[in-house]
């Protein structure tokens, strides 16, 4: 038992290194943040079913969090939020409850996740960014078919064996995908856990998602080029981040 603990926490302290890493188990009470995460985005819904959230970012000083700037509206799931995968485990930490992200459930997913990559229209990322960047065209797509060895994965379908029969088109006729952050939802891509989460553009603030967390353009841009690529985000009812607040080292909110 010792044992396993021991390796679950090194698991839980480093970002992924592999195309399918391995993730805590369903109800881990293991800190989610990792000691190393210099900094974090918090998403704050009012409960299960809200669409609207309240975002803020906030950098480690010392032991300590500090807010950066004020808190910003995005908007989330057209059918609210439930738990995903990722840094805090599968499904609800040990004492929560509530709903289980699955695959076309028009859900975003709640927990803690890594920040991956970023994606865009543009050929290139704002100045003085630090996240990965790739301009995309019209041949790369996310991959949303359970079934598909490339499944929540974005991809350059020139480059892959085209095995889906569905997949999201990563250069849309909109602006939604102007700027795009790759969130680490469902990182060792359990067909049907969820597929394709990210920060996006926002329609606007009466909007919603199918599953994605939406914000202003100018914000997100402001993101992808400032974020320190060991961010963290977590999205959590209001109730649920007040209780695992402590368990995590969340700030206040």
């Amino acid at each position: 038992m010792k044992l396993l603990l021991a390796v679950l926490l090194a698991a839980c302290g480093h970002s992924e290194t592999t195309e399918k890493p391995s993730e805590p188990k369903p109800g881990s009470a293991l800190r989610a943040i990792a000691p190393d995460a210099r900094e974090l985005v918090t998403a704050i819904v009012d409960d299960w079913s809200a669409t609207k959230a309240t975002l803020r970012r906030f950098r480690r000083d010392g032991a300590a969090w500090k807010p950066v700037g004020d808190a910003w509206p995005g908007v989330v799931g057209k059918s609210g939020t439930a738990w995903g995968s990722g840094l805090h485990g599968t499904g609800a930490p040990a004492g929560r409850d509530g709903p289980l992200k699955r695959e076309g459930d028009g859900k975003s997913p709640a927990g803690a996740f890594t920040i991956k990559a970023s994606y865009g229209y543009a050929a290139a990322a704002p100045p003085g960014a630090k996240l990965a960047y790739t301009p995309v065209d019209d041949a790369w797509k996310c991959v949303d078919d359970p079934a598909s060895k490339v499944y929540n994965r974005v991809i350059d379908q020139r480059t892959t064996t085209i095995d889906w029969k569905s997949a999201e088109d990563m250069k849309r006729p909109d602006a939604l995908y102007t700027w795009v952050v790759d969130l680490g939802h469902n990182a060792a891509r359990t067909p049907n856990g969820g597929s394709c989460i990210f920060f996006h553009v926002w329609s606007g603030a009466d909007g919603a998602t199918v599953g994605c967390t939406a914000m202003p353009e100018p914000v997100l841009a402001e993101l992808i080029a400032t974020l320190d690529p060991s961010a963290v985000f977590v999205l959590l009812p209001r109730a649920d981040y007040a209780a695992l607040a402590p368990a995590w080292g969340l700030p206040a909110n």
